[in-house]
């Protein structure tokens, strides 16, 4: 990499946000975290392995991250809330941004 873009890019790095990544980024880390989603979800979040389970593919960014966050925090109820409570509760608020913006990609796979 040239000096000059490095340079660009520990520059940009300063004036970013703890914690901000681009988009791309995001999608990429949510999709090694999405592993654990796809045994019950489905790889592309559309699976009808168990009917019960809805399909997350391309579900708003937003809506997944209030539901995780509802799930870790306790304050979602229902069927399956003590599943996803378990899987939500080691999560960070980084992970579930993530995880969000993956299940958001997921939108273009049909």
């Amino acid at each position: 990499m040239p000096a000059i873009t490095r340079g660009l890019l520990v520059c940009l790095a300063s004036v970013l946000p703890a914690g901000a990544l681009a988009a791309p980024d995001r999608v990429a880390l949510g999709g090694e975290k999405y592993v654990q989603c796809a045994a019950c979800h489905g790889a592309d979040g559309r699976s009808t392995v168990i009917p019960q389970y809805p399909k997350i593919g391309g579900q708003s960014g937003p809506y997944v991250v209030n539901a995780l966050k509802a799930y870790r925090d306790g304050r979602r109820q229902g069927t399956y809330a003590a599943v996803m409570a378990a899987v939500a509760k080691p999560l960070t608020d980084d992970e579930i941004e993530n995880l969000a913006a993956y299940i958001e990609s997921l939108d273009t796979v049909k």
